[in-house]
Parts: structure tokens; sequence; C-alpha cells
């Protein structure tokens, strides 16, 4: 089989980070924290000095006035809710919304597990790996997660695809870094030298990626509270809600359209820094 084949166009902004219970970061509150007030009620949200690049955005976006009247366009029961987009400010019913940006995109930020989606994190979106192989960030765009509680045996699950993303990224780069030499053996048909390297490279991933294993922390987190641990390494996770979770459990069960769009329109109408540092 050719090795070309091997290959997923995905590339992991995977950074791995001393496991830090997110309890405790969300307890101490060391961080920015903004508040939205939206039209079901205040959201208060406290941002990662970790992930500055997010961090500085969105109170750059906060304080500039993106986010003052930005509706909730994309919402999912069980799953997340979605805003920032600029174009949904007055938008018409039924309008599709959810390609707007206010900021350029951002590099990805990924801090995992010390970070993770967790009920109440806050994300970024972003563009599918097919088009963004890099996951860099939306300008603007967010989501909140609230997600369902799983069992260790779907966790073990995922833990399986972590493995493959982080493993087809590896191959990836070996393929890239040993293209002339692979160009050489298939110009020359030399199948055997096709297939030794191939084993090869397999193994070096294999020593350089780990079967990946959900920490026990947040095997508990998911178990108890709930979340979306199937977006865990794939997208940036920049902050978590300090108060207002039952806010967003109301905006999550608004009746919606086929887009995902709420039926009646849900809000921020005015987002504010309640403190910077």
């Amino acid at each position: 089989m050719n090795i070309i084949k091997h290959i997923i166009l995905a590339a992991s902004a995977f950074v791995v980070a001393p496991l830090c219970a997110q309890t405790e970061a969300v307890d101490s509150a060391s961080g920015p924290i903004v508040n939205l007030h939206t039209s079901m009620g205040d959201v208060r949200i406290l941002l990662f000095d970790d992930t500055p690049r997010h961090r500085d955005n969105f109170l750059n976006l906060v304080k500039t006035g993106a986010y003052d009247g930005v509706l909730f366009h994309r919402v999912i029961e069980d799953f997340m809710v979605q805003t920032g987009d600029p174009d949904s400010k007055g938008a018409p019913a039924g309008a599709r919304l959810g390609e707007g940006e206010a900021a350029p995109a951002l590099d990805a930020e990924i801090v995992y597990p010390k970070h993770f989606h967790r009920r109440g994190a806050v994300a970024t979106a972003r563009n599918s790996d097919e088009v963004n192989p890099e996951r860099k960030s939306s300008g603007s765009q967010f989501y909140i997660v609230m997600g369902r509680k799983t069992m260790p045996a779907q966790l073990e699950q995922l833990a399986d695809r972590i493995t493959k993303s982080a493993r087809s990224l590896e191959l990836q780069k070996l393929v890239i870094k040993n293209a002339a030499k692979i160009t050489e053996l298939k110009e020359a048909g030399d199948e055997q030298g096709l297939d030794s390297l191939r084993a090869e490279l397999e193994r070096q991933v294999e020593e350089a990626v780990p079967q990946h294993v959900y920490p026990q922390e947040l095997v508990d987190v998911y178990m108890n509270e709930g979340g979306t641990p199937h977006l865990d390494s794939a997208y940036t996770v920049f902050g978590q809600v300090l108060s207002g979770l039952d806010v967003v459990d109301k905006i999550q069960k608004v009746a919606t359209d086929k887009n995902d769009r709420p039926l009646e329109d849900v809000k921020i109408i005015k987002a504010e820094i309640e403190r910077e540092k």
C-alpha cells in the first residue's frame, strides 16, 4: 500500500501541558473576567492567561463593542451555543449566519489537557481541517460548551481517535521529510523499498506518539459534569463560565430552525470587561 494513502490532511495544534485541576483555575478566578449581558441573562466568563492571543483578542473585541448586538446564531441542545458573527447584528429572520468575522483568524493555542471541553468551557469556532489544517481559530466567533455526561468506555473510544489524529500528523511530517526518498523509490518501482520505509516510518510514529489516555481528573469531570470530549485537542479553549451557566442552559433549549438558528433572536446586548487582569 502506498504510504501517501496513510496521510490525513489535518494538522494538530496539540500542545501537551501539565494537568492542572480546572476547578482550581475557575475557583481562583485568575485572569480577566468578561460579563456578557444577554437577552436571557448574564454570563460571566473567565479568560485564561495561558492563551494570551485569544485572551487579548477577546478583550479588544469587547472594548470595541464588536459583541454588542450579536446573536447566538447556532444553538444545539446538549452540545453548545455559538455567537460572535458580526453579520448577525440586525439580521433578518431566517437568514443563514456563521460566515462573518470581526477580526483576523488566530493561531491556535490548544493547551490540552489543562484546558478541555468540560461543561461551561469557552472555545473558538474554526473552519474544518480540510480547509484549515493548522486549526486556526475564528477571529471573533466562539462557543460555550454544554454537552452531556460521558462514560469511561466512550472516553476510551475518543482517546483512540485523538491518538489516530496525532499519529496522522506525525506521519504527515515524516512523509514530507522523506519526500525525496519516497519519490526515488516510486520512480524505481521499488515496492519492497517502499514497504520497508513505510514500516520504519510507522515505527517512528508509534514511538513518537504514545496511545492517548484521558487523565482520571478529566474522566471524573466528563462523567459527573458533562461536556464535549470529542472536541478536545482540536479547538482552542480559552475561558470558562464563572456564573450564568443556567442562562446558557436556557439558551441551548430554545427552538431553532434547520440551520440551528433560534427562531426567536437571542443576543448579547452588551459585553463588558468586569476585570482586565
